[in-house]
């Protein structure tokens, strides 16, 4: 790998990383080098960067296409594909959140309701159910958040980010105005 040192690390350890979530080794470091390339590459071009294979290549590229995290470009008077990634890292974590729904999340509540669905005959299949119950409220709850949350424009969404624990303060305000509400005595005119 003739890259230069910080870019070398950087594929390395996204290379490293894809292993834990769920992608192979070379996937990750395909990924990391076109996200750090400030133009396009084409399969050759990644397999002398990277020091690997061509079809490991094409087979990295393919499953990347699928997750719909690069872009296939095609070049004035080039006949070979070139590939890069989306330009705007908040598109690149929508795309990342909507796949790993897609493939996790929503067929985990498919099989859940499936089995919610069926009558209990035990004691024990009813203690379960009622345990698969809570969980499938629970996935239900942030998958209806994270659909408020997906259309957000970035600026928002970043804002929203940043706030981190400050939330909390928000909901708790909200709480007293709630209660204050409920508390104050009514009016003739109420």
């Amino acid at each position: 790998m003739n890259l230069p040192s910080t870019i070398q690390a950087f594929v390395l350890h996204f290379g490293e990383m894809g292993s834990r979530w769920g992608i192979n080794r070379t996937v990750g470091q395909i990924y990391a080098l076109l996200f750090l390339s400030p133009e396009p590459l084409c399969a050759d071009q990644m397999v002398e960067a990277l020091d690997i294979s061509r079809s490991n290549v094409s087979i990295s590229l393919r499953e990347l296409q699928a997750w719909n995290l690069v872009l296939l470009k095609h070049l004035p008077d080039d006949r070979r594909d070139f590939f890069t990634t989306p330009g705007d890292v908040w598109q690149i974590l929508r795309t990342l959140a909507e796949e790993r729904k897609k493939r996790e999340v929503d067929p985990t509540l498919s099989v859940l309701r499936a089995i919610l669905m069926e009558e209990p005959q035990t004691p024990q299949e009813r203690h379960a159910q009622a345990r698969m119950a809570e969980m499938h409220g629970l996935i239900k709850q942030l998958t209806t958040w994270y659909d408020d949350v997906k259309g957000l424009e970035t600026a928002r969404l970043a804002m929203l980010l940043s706030m981190g624990r400050k939330i909390s303060r928000l909901v708790e305000g909200a709480d007293k105005v709630v209660s204050l509400g409920r508390s104050r005595p009514r009016r003739e005119t109420d």
